[in-house]
């Protein structure tokens, strides 16, 4: 694995990668944002979709992010983003929504990482350091409890490692739980069905495939489409 600067390689922004997220939930599916950047998958879900978003909160049935008049600030997602509420839209009791969470009743989930393994392990609640503030939430909950786990993050961190690991080195969220990153270099899909799992490249941005396997430093599968 070689680190890179960060800011040598320009792949997609934030609101790039929100865009192909809510492009690949499916079709009526029930879906859980995390906080941060998946937030913004929901200002991207077509009308069409069928898509109805969970927040942990205690709502189902959230629509995009809330703008100018439509603010109300007691209407707001786990992160405490004003929202907005689509037709038939409900609310409950925040037990009743980690029940729904716990259960299985959640599609897909969307969350942010500070790093995945190549087994579809997931870190995205403390780096390990004594200063940072553990804030783990419901993101063990969401990612055992949803059937498919999407996580979103910058491929690189500060220092231009990858967050793509062969080993989360730090505190586990989840295990074997991550099947798609999507990141701002590349897709990645992860087939967690065999002992040892394969990780896929479903497309790349700003990069090529061969300088994204040194980028990342683990064994790679081209699976783009050509």
């Amino acid at each position: 694995m070689t680190a890179i600067d960060p800011e040598a390689r320009r792949g997609l922004s934030k609101i790039q990668i929100a865009e192909i997220v809510a492009r690949d939930i499916p079709h009526g599916a029930y879906v859980n944002l995390g906080i941060g950047l998946p937030t913004q998958v929901s200002n991207h879900l077509k009308p069409d979709s069928a898509v109805t978003l969970h927040t942990e909160n205690g709502m189902l049935g959230m629509g995009p992010e809330a703008r100018a008049d439509e603010i109300d600030q007691d209407l707001i997602n786990a992160g405490k983003v004003p929202v907005t509420e689509l037709s038939g839209a409900s609310y409950f009791h925040h037990a009743d929504s980690f029940a729904m969470m716990r259960g299985g009743h959640l599609d897909v989930c969307v969350l942010g990482a500070y790093q995945v393994s190549a087994a579809g392990d997931l870190a995205n609640w403390h780096t390990g350091r004594p200063e940072d503030i553990p804030a783990v939430g419901g993101a063990m909950d969401l990612a055992i409890g949803a059937k498919q786990t999407f996580v979103m993050m910058n491929l690189l961190d500060r220092a231009g490692n990858s967050k793509l690991v062969a080993e989360c080195t730090y505190p586990l969220t989840g295990m074997r739980c991550v099947s798609r990153v999507y990141t701002d270099l590349a897709v990645f899909v992860l087939d967690l069905r065999t002992e040892d799992p394969q990780v896929a490249v479903r497309e790349t941005f700003g990069t090529t495939f061969d300088e994204l396997v040194d980028i990342v430093g683990l064994p790679l599968v081209d699976a783009s489409v050509r």
